[in-house]
This record gives structure tokens, C-alpha cells and sequence, in this order.
């Protein structure tokens, strides 16, 4: 499937679609280059979630946690990761094989640990038909 978008607001919007039919025990793996709107997305993914607290990329924590919506929101950002095994550390599986759902930022690169089923969506920006344009791809795999 793939959803262009025109503005953050519309990308915000296609984030909360998708939040609200996610289903417990769900992983989406969300790539695309540096300010291509991964966070906006997240953030209206989260909203769809029926999540009101201010949602940030977690670059420096690698997860946050967010437990106040319809289900558990387990929001990581693997971009700073050096080693793989530092998923280990924080209890990557028990997040993921959870009752939650887990959005992972740069998931592609910790692609030898998803899970086998889950969907990648990437957020690509074409500046010729717009400085706001995105077209967001969702996978599942």
C-alpha cells in the first residue's frame, strides 16, 4: 500500500489511521532518512493509540514507554545503537512478543532480530513535487 501525503498534518493523519487499527503484539519497523517526518508519524500513531502525552523520539533511550492509551505503546529508536545485543539489555523481546504495540525508528537496522511477521512502512520525501510531499509505503511482511 502506498499513502502521499502533502503536509505534516496529513502525515500525522496516516499515522493515527494506522494507530487505531493496531492490534496487541503488532511490531511496525518505521525507516526513512533524517527529517523525513518519522516522529510525526509516530506522534499521530500514538494519538491513534488514544495517547495524549507529548510524544518524542526516544534517540537517546532507545524506548519509551506509553501505557495510558487503548493498549501499551512501546515506541523505540534504534539510531544510536552500537551493538545489536544492547537490544537484549532492555528487554527487547519481552516488548515486542508483548501485549503491546512496538513502533521501532531505524528498525532496518536491527532487521536480524524483528519479528517475522511485522510491517515496515517508509517515509521517502520527493522534493519535485513538493518541499512537504511524502509517500509512505506500508509492508507487511
Amino acid at each position: 500500500m502506498i499513502k502521499e501525503t502533502y503536509s505534516s498534518k496529513e502525515t500525522y493523519a496516516f499515522g493515527k489511521e494506522l494507530g487505531e487499527k493496531a492490534k496487541a503484539g503488532e511490531t511496525f519497523v518505521l525507516t526513512g532518512d533524517l527529517g523525513v517526518g518519522k516522529t510525526v508519524f509516530s506522534q499521530g500513531f500514538a494519538k491513534g493509540l488514544g495517547i495524549d502525552e507529548t510524544i518524542n523520539s526516544p534517540t537517546f533511550t532507545i524506548l519509551q514507554i506509553y501505557e495510558e492509551g487503548r493498549l501499551p505503546f512501546y515506541h523505540f529508536d534504534v539510531y544510536r545503537i552500537g551493538d545489536i545485543e544492547e537490544m537484549d539489555e532492555i528487554g527487547f523481546d519481552e516488548y515486542v512478543y508483548g501485549e503491546g504495540v512496538s513502533l521501532i525508528e531505524w528498525g532496518n537496522m536491527i532487521e536480524d532480530i524483528l519479528p517475522p511477521h511485522h510491517y515496515e512502512i517508509i517515509i521517502e520525501k520527493e522534493i519535485q513535487k513538493g518541499f512537504d510531499y511524502r509517500r509512505i509505503t506500508l509492508c507487511e511482511y
